[in-house]
C-alpha cells in the first residue's frame, strides 16, 4: 500500500496560478478530487493521508456505502465509497483511484476516482449552496469554489455530514468503543453444570479413521505451516519443528505412530496442538472433523485385550455415534505424551533450543494474553467465535427437516442425539448471498438463552489463540452489526483480519420465542 500526502498529489498535477497560492493567512488549502464526473474539494486540515487503493475485508450488515475495513499500518479504517454515497454508477478501481483518509472524529477512508491537486483559495472564491443545481444534495456541501484550477466550479464536501447521514452509528463510534462481549460470556454461565454428564470432543481423520481428543487437551488447531525445520537423525515419526508465535513446536506423524500408510500433507492437513503440563506437541492429521458434544453413555472402555496390544494404550476408549454405526476412537493425551514418538519430538525440540540458546518457554505464561478462537469462513472472510461458546460442530445432512409454521429464517432442523436443533443459515442471517450446499460446510452449535441452535457457515478452518493485544472494537457501522461483530483481531504481521463474532446477538427477542417454539 503507498502511501501519498496532499503535497505529493499537488506536485504530480499541472502547474496552478500563482495567485492562487498566497501566502496571506487569509488563503486557505484544500485537496481537489474527481467521483462520478464531479469536482469535489476537502479543507486540507482533517486529511491525514491519501493512499492508493487497499485490499479491504468486507463487513456483513454493513451499510451499502462501505466498501470493507483495511489495516493501515495496524488500524483498522473503514473504508467508503462516494460513488456510493452519491448514487453514481459503480466504476472498477485503477491506477488512478485513490483513498483520502479524513479524521471526523476516527480516521476514515473515502475513495474517489481521482486526486487532482491541493489548491489556495481566497475567502473572496468561496461561495454559498442556495443557488446550486447538482446530483448531490446541497445539504452535504459547506460551500462552493469558483474559478480556481482550472474549474469553473468546485463543490467543497462536509464529511461530517456525511458521515452523520450515511453511518449514524459510526459517528457515535467514541462513546461505544467500549462494548465487551460480556453478554455472550454470560450466556453460556449457566450450562455447565447441566452438561457435565456430557464430553467434548475434537474429531479428526487419520487414514480415513475417526479419532477425537478432548477438547480441553487442544491448545489450538493451525493449518499446515510453509517451512518445517526437518531435524536430521531424527525418529521417522517426527516430522520436524515450526515456530508458531515466536516458540519452537515440535510436529509428529500420527499415521506413522500408528502404523498407517503415509500420506503427503496437503491443504486439507491440520495440526493440532496439544499440551501436558508445561510441554507442547503439534500433531499432523489428515484433517479436522468436527466439534462433538456427547454423552457419557454413548462412551465404553477399550476392550482390555486390544488396549494391551502395541500403540493401542494411547486410544483408552471409543465413541459409539449414529446407533453404534459411527465408531470413534477417544485418545488420551497423558497417554499420547509417554508414547516413545511424542518423547522423541520433545526431545529433538529441547535439543534444538539448547543448539540456539532460546529458552524453554511456559506456555502458561501467555495463557491470559490469548484469546481461543474458532475460525470459519463465509463468503471468503474470515470470522472467529470464542471457543467457550461452541457446542458443537457437525456436519450438514444431506437434507433438513422443514417444519411447518416455523419462522422464515429458520432454514430446517435435524436430529442431534434425539433433540430437535433448529439450523439457520448464517450467511442469510448476516445478508450475504446464499450458496448450493457443499461437503466442507458444517453446523456450528451454540447455545443462546438456553436455546440450541445451528448455523450453517462455509468452513470451519482452524482454532486459533489470538493475542488479546491485537483484537479491538469494531467500527459501529449499524446497530445490529454493531453488536454482532463487535470486535476484530487485526494481525498485521500475517496480514489477517478476523472479525469476531458474538452468537448471544445472533437471535433476540420475537424470534428467539419463535425459535424455542420449534424446540419445544
Amino acid at each position: 500500500m503507498k502511501t501519498e500526502t496532499p503535497e505529493q498529489r499537488a506536485d504530480e498535477s499541472p502547474p496552478q496560478d500563482d495567485g492562487l497560492v498566497s501566502s496571506t493567512s487569509e488563503t486557505r488549502q484544500f485537496v481537489t478530487f474527481m467521483t462520478g464526473g464531479e469536482v469535489f474539494a476537502v479543507d486540507m486540515a482533517p486529511v491525514q493521508e491519501i493512499i492508493r487503493m487497499p485490499d479491504v475485508v468486507r463487513v456483513p450488515m454493513a451499510p451499502a456505502t462501505l466498501n470493507g475495513l483495511a489495516n493501515l499500518r495496524g488500524k483498522v479504517l473503514p473504508i467508503i465509497s462516494l460513488r456510493r454515497m452519491f448514487g453514481f454508477p459503480e466504476q472498477a478501481s485503477d491506477d488512478a483511484t485513490r483513498a483520502v483518509i479524513i479524521d471526523v472524529g476516527q480516521p476514515l477512508g473515502f475513495v474517489v476516482d481521482r486526486v487532482a491537486s491541493v489548491v489556495g483559495v481566497e475567502p473572496s472564491q468561496i461561495e454559498g449552496v442556495g443557488a446550486i443545481r447538482s446530483a448531490v444534495d446541497t445539504d452535504l456541501l459547506s460551500g462552493l469554489i469558483k474559478g480556481v484550477g482550472g474549474h469553473e466550479m468546485i463543490m467543497v464536501l462536509d464529511f461530517a455530514k456525511l458521515i452523520e447521514r450515511e453511518f449514524a452509528q459510526m459517528a457515535s463510534l467514541q462513546k461505544q468503543a467500549g462494548i465487551s462481549s460480556a453478554v455472550a460470556a454470560d450466556s453460556d454461565s449457566g450450562e455447565e453444570d447441566a452438561l457435565s454428564d456430557e464430553l467434548q470432543l475434537v474429531s479428526f481423520n487419520v487414514a480415513e479413521q475417526e479419532y477425537a481428543i478432548a477438547i480441553e487437551d487442544v491448545q489450538e488447531i493451525v493449518q499446515v505451516p510453509e517451512t518445517i525445520i526437518h531435524v536430521p537423525h531424527s525418529a521417522s515419526h517426527v516430522i520436524g519443528v515450526m515456530t508458531l508465535r515466536n516458540r519452537l513446536l515440535p510436529l509428529v506423524n500420527l499415521r506413522r505412530m500408528f502404523g498407517l500408510a503415509e500420506h503427503t500433507l496437503d491443504e486439507k492437513s491440520r495440526i493440532v496442538v496439544l499440551s501436558l503440563g508445561s510441554a507442547s506437541v503439534g500433531v499432523a492429521v489428515d484433517g479436522v472433523s468436527e466439534v462433538l458434544r456427547v454423552a457419557k453413555s454413548c462412551v465404553d472402555a477399550m476392550p482390555a485385550l486390544l488396549a494391551k496390544e502395541g500403540d493401542l494404550t494411547e486410544i483408552a476408549e471409543i465413541c459409539r455415534l449414529d446407533d453404534g454405526k459411527r465408531l470413534v476412537s477417544i485418545i488420551t493425551v497423558s497417554n499420547l505424551f509417554d508414547h516413545s514418538a511424542i518423547k522423541e519430538a520433545l526431545t529433538t525440540v529441547n535439543e534444538t533450543k539448547a543448539a540456539t540458546g532460546q529458552e524453554v518457554a511456559d506456555p502458561d505464561d501467555a495463557l491470559d494474553d490469548d484469546e481461543q478462537v474458532v475460525v470459519f469462513y463465509l463468503d471468503k472472510e474470515e470470522f472467529g467465535v470464542p471457543i467457550h461458546s461452541v457446542q458443537e460442530i457437525v456436519r450438514v445432512p444431506e437434507q433438513l427437516i422443514h417444519v411447518p409454521k416455523a419462522p422464515a429464517f429458520v432454514e430446517g432442523v435435524i436430529n442431534l442425539r434425539g433433540s430437535v436443533l433448529p439450523v439457520i443459515d448464517l450467511r442469510m442471517r448476516l445478508g450475504l448471498p446464499r450458496v448450493a450446499r457443499s461437503d466442507r460446510q458444517r453446523i456450528m452449535v451454540f447455545l443462546i438463552a438456553d436455546v440450541r441452535t445451528g448455523f450453517i457457515v462455509d468452513q470451519v478452518t482452524e482454532v486459533l489463540k489470538i493475542p488479546k493485544a491485537v483484537i479491538e472494537p469494531s467500527p459501529r457501522l449499524s446497530n445490529i452489526q454493531g453488536n454482532i461483530l463487535s470486535r476484530m483481531a487485526n494481525m498485521e504481521k500475517q496480514k489477517r483480519m478476523v472479525q469476531l463474532l458474538e452468537p448471544a446477538y445472533l437471535v433476540e427477542g420475537d424470534e428467539l420465542e419463535s425459535l424455542a417454539k420449534v424446540t419445544a
